[in-house]
């Protein structure tokens, strides 16, 4: 039987995880299953002529709400031209509302809902056996005389039974590499897939430690840690740390998602002597209101986190990224505001302005009504509006967002920003809102700009800051300081070439 294990990744650098699990546990008895990745950028004409010409016996989509809109139109066409095809589903975009989803798709024929290992272990067995026992797969759901039968689900297993997927698969070189040492979270965040988990398994540290070392013969560019809070054991935390520290390969660059108030001054010390971009570290403080964070089952006291985020980042050897949710209970456009005022000035590498979206399976999933919350009907279920904060607002914190990811996120304007804010007055937040108030209005966001274009831009918000005299030492002070980040940021010849053209923008 020839199977198919694919997926549509957002870009061409990301890997999924969750199939290479798959391959690993069927590989050694099931040499028909193939692996193959797509992304949503490649053309669907494309991916469509490759699946039908393989003519697989049964694909099998890894969904999430990054591609589940295209897969379903994907799948959809597959199962026309091919009626023969089995196509089974799994995934966050499947797992927690699989009966109704079979429903809603009748091309799809089977469905996995939770952890897939085993369930997916099993029904190939199955495939491949005279007598078709589905009722004998945990976590399916399958379609039988036009009836959709529905399975018990599989405790969690060990997750040191579960094999380690590059013992097979090769470590991509070109790609993000991906990996656990851990499953589950031990919080509860009311907007995360996590909160339905009731555990957090670990594999052995022996085990992790020898996982590690092989990425590091290896020398990918980044593996990026998939556990919800990589922390939650800071003893075992600071153990993986000392390792990675003390067998550096020089090049491997390590990410990960933490606690950022789990951090103790044992641990920040050791990360002190941390190779510069040995590690990433990702802080989702989401807000700094106390309602939001209890409404959502965080601790409501954010001082110690911005506290120690703000010593890691002061460490200046590791790349420090942050993250604020709008659209949260209780957060309104004004309460955001503050949020965003006191989490900018720790001056992490990166600050993510996301937007809260409304995931089945989550426990805010249940609490829509309560707060007023519409969102968005197709994936990604991006908040529309509550009771807190109009649907306008969150379309000027979009904005606000565009700004903050071209001039603060990509870097290059670093004393220049600092400057403007200083000159604002009214601070970070107050200034991005302006910032974006100008881009906007100038019509600037209709099309894409290059980097040069962006200095330009700034010079002239800077120009239309006051009026007189003033507005002239702005704007000479401005241009001053862009021109010294331009030179740390770039290499000479394109500031000599930039200076070349001049600083009047090309519309």
């Amino acid at each position: 039987m020839k199977i198919l294990l694919t997926t549509l990744n957002s870009k061409y650098v990301h890997s999924n995880l969750a199939l290479k699990y798959l391959y690993t546990v069927v590989a050694g008895e099931n040499s028909h299953v193939e692996l193959r990745e797509f992304t949503i950028n490649n053309d669907p004409g494309y991916i469509f002529s490759e699946l039908v010409r393989a003519n697989y016996d049964m694909v099998c989509f890894s969904c999430y709400i990054w591609n589940i809109e295209q897969i379903k139109l994907l799948a959809c066409d597959l199962k026309e031209a091919r009626p023969e095809t089995k196509i089974l589903v799994g995934g966050p975009e499947v797992s927690f509302r699989g009966p109704e989803f079979m429903r809603e798709n009748p091309w799809a024929d089977y469905a996995i809902c939770g952890e897939g290992e085993y369930p997916f272990y099993r029904l190939c067995q199955v495939m491949e056996s005279t007598h078709r026992r589905f009722d004998t797969v945990p976590g399916l759901i399958y379609r039988q005389e036009g009836k959709i039968y529905v399975n018990a689900l599989l405790e969690p297993m060990d997750f040191n039974l579960i094999p380690f997927p590059y013992s097979v698969l090769d470590c991509e070189e070109d790609r993000v590499v991906y990996y656990e040492s851990s499953r589950g979270c031990p919080f509860r965040c009311s907007y995360c897939l996590s909160a339905a988990e009731t555990s957090v398994r670990f594999l052995d540290l022996d085990r992790v430690k020898s996982e590690l070392g092989y990425f590091l013969y290896k020398k990918p560019v980044q593996v990026k840690f998939i556990d919800r809070t990589f922390n939650a054991r800071p003893e075992r935390a600071y153990e993986i740390f000392k390792y990675l520290i003390d067998n550096d390969n020089g090049v491997t660059n390590f990410h990960f998602e933490i606690c950022a108030d789990l951090l103790d001054d044992r641990t920040l010390k050791l990360l002190s002597y941390a190779r510069k971009g040995l590690f990433q570290m990702e802080i989702g403080i989401q807000s700094a209101n106390p309602a939001t964070l209890a409404a959502i089952g965080r601790k409501e006291n954010v001082y110690p986190v911005l506290y120690n985020t703000e010593r890691l980042v002061q460490l200046g050897n590791i790349h420090v990224h942050t993250d604020l949710i709008a659209g949260l209970p209780y957060e309104s456009y004004e309460i955001f505001a503050r949020s965003f005022d006191k989490v900018y000035p720790l001056g992490a590498d990166m600050l993510q302005l996301g937007f809260l979206k409304v995931l089945s399976g989550t426990p805010l999933y249940n609490q829509v009504e309560a707060h007023g919350i519409k969102y968005r009907s197709r994936a990604p279920y991006e908040v529309i509006s509550t009771d807190y904060i109009r649907a306008g607002e969150l379309v000027r914190l979009k904005m606000i967002e565009n700004m903050l990811d071209i001039y603060y996120n990509r870097g290059g304007f670093e004393t220049a920003l600092k400057f403007l804010i200083d000159t604002v007055g009214c601070g970070a937040f107050g200034f991005y809102e302006k910032l974006a108030d100008f881009y906007y209005e100038k019509g600037y966001q209709h099309r894409d700009r290059k980097k040069e274009d962006q200095y330009r831009i700034l010079l002239e918000f800077a120009e239309s800051l006051a009026g007189g005299s003033e507005s002239g030492d702005i704007k000479d002070r401005t241009r001053q300081l862009l021109e010294a980040d331009m030179s740390r940021s770039t290499n000479a010849e394109i500031v000599k070439r930039f200076l070349r053209k001049g600083w009047e923008l090309t519309r």
